[in-house]
């Protein structure tokens, strides 16, 4: 069964030594806004994160297969549709009959997580047509300034026999790591119930699905670069119905984050600097959920 109720919600998480989101324009550094010297984390690289957690628990779970993965070819995951449905694809175009174009597009729905959430343009060479997804995320931007960190590295193995022969000093690989002393991010997520009804079908299982990925997404996505990376807290508000009772932005409004060590508007040290209130109550765990009537 589809949702039926709106939700909004507040994800807050943390990076210690680590590089959350580098930037290719810019030597991977990490991302930031050049105005305020906050992080960025793009709604994209949130979004790889929870995909890697669906295909990584639930890889053969019917329903949970993942679009957009590493080394896809998207054509022939679209034409996975048209092989189950007993249709021969056009180039470029949908089937003409609206029916069966609906079907096509109703089968990668049902049979791809990130597109049943997400929504996707899967209008390639094998077309699919597209949908608008129920669940949508914002920028991630750290609540204070964050100082990247250049870092030389050195590589002592060689390559060739012939860098090996050369004389000491001379056969090291120098190169450079990018991180984030310290930085809390927050980004704001939107699900809309009518979405979910009308294009996708995401249902309450999806939902759960995507709370627990948000919670134990970095717990499976350790690497050199991003070693300490935290989930910390998700405040979810649960609208009463499909439409809404509140606007979002008042929503988010009731979750306030302090500087509590160190002054506000420079780089903080560790999670402790901070803390967390929901309408005026310090929070504590991870997941929150409020009732908006």
């Amino acid at each position: 069964m589809t949702i039926q109720n709106r939700y909004e919600f507040v994800y807050l998480f943390d990076v210690t030594n680590g590089n959350p989101n580098g930037d290719p324009d810019a030597g991977n550094m990490p991302r930031l806004d050049p105005d305020s010297s906050r992080g960025l984390v793009t709604d994209v690289c949130l979004k790889r994160k929870i995909r890697n957690f669906i295909e990584l628990t639930e890889d053969r779970t019917q329903g949970y297969d993942i679009y957009v993965k590493e080394k896809s070819v998207l054509n022939l995951q679209n034409k996975k549709a048209y092989e189950a449905l007993g249709i021969t694809p056009e180039s470029k175009k949908m089937p003409k009959d609206e029916a069966k174009a609906r079907e096509v597009t109703a089968w990668m729905c049902k049979n791809f997580f990130d597109v049943r959430t997400f929504g996707a343009v899967m209008t390639t060479e094998v077309n699919s047509g597209q949908v608008r997804g129920p669940v949508q995320l914002t920028f991630a931007k750290s609540e204070d300034p964050v100082i990247p960190l250049e870092v030389s590295i050195t590589r002592m193995a060689v390559t060739t026999e012939k860098e090996a022969e050369a004389q000491s000093g001379d056969n090291r690989t120098m190169g450079r790591k990018h991180i984030v002393p310290y930085g809390l991010y927050r980004a704001h997520g939107f699900i809309s119930a009518h979405l979910a009804k009308k294009t996708t079908g995401f249902a309450d299982e999806d939902l759960s699905k995507l709370w627990q990925a948000l919670e134990q997404m970095f717990e499976h996505d350790r690497s050199a670069a991003r070693g300490e990376m935290v989930g910390r807290h998700l405040v979810v508000f649960k609208h009463a119905t499909a439409l809404g009772n509140a606007p979002s932005h008042e929503l988010f409004e009731r979750v306030v984050v302090d500087r509590v060590q160190g002054e506000k508007g420079s780089p903080a040290q560790a999670f402790s600097d901070y803390s967390v209130k929901l309408d005026g109550q310090a929070i504590k765990g991870f997941k929150h959920v409020v009732e908006v009537v």
